[in-house]
């Protein structure tokens, strides 16, 4: 009979960060051609399906968490940030009221 205890899951510990149960379950339907990349992906790594997936999608968050400017996109946004604009002056008479009213 199987063992009801759950194995940990294969992430690294992380200094004082405790090691985290695989509890979830998620189903997922593919073509068939996805299923083979995935198998190779598996025999080649090593790893389960499951960690396939969570290792797939940190990789695309943290791209999508990351802003690469080349070039002309990079120029205007250094350009921008080295410019020191001053408060416009309703701004400014805002923050006095603002200040006045509440401290």
């Amino acid at each position: 009979m199987p063992s009801a205890r759950k194995k940990p899951a294969s992430s690294k510990k992380l200094g004082s960060q405790q090691r985290e149960f695989k509890t979830q379950r998620l189903e997922l339907r593919v073509a068939p051609s996805a299923k083979k990349v995935i198998h190779q992906a598996m025999s080649v790594t090593g790893l389960a399906a499951g960690d396939l997936a969570y290792e797939g999608a940190r990789r695309l968050l943290e791209e999508y968490q990351r802003m690469v400017l080349l070039g002309a996109d990079r120029d205007a946004f250094i350009t921008a940030i080295e410019r020191n604009p001053q408060p416009a002056p309703r701004l400014v008479e805002a923050l006095r009221r603002h200040r006045r009213l509440l401290g």
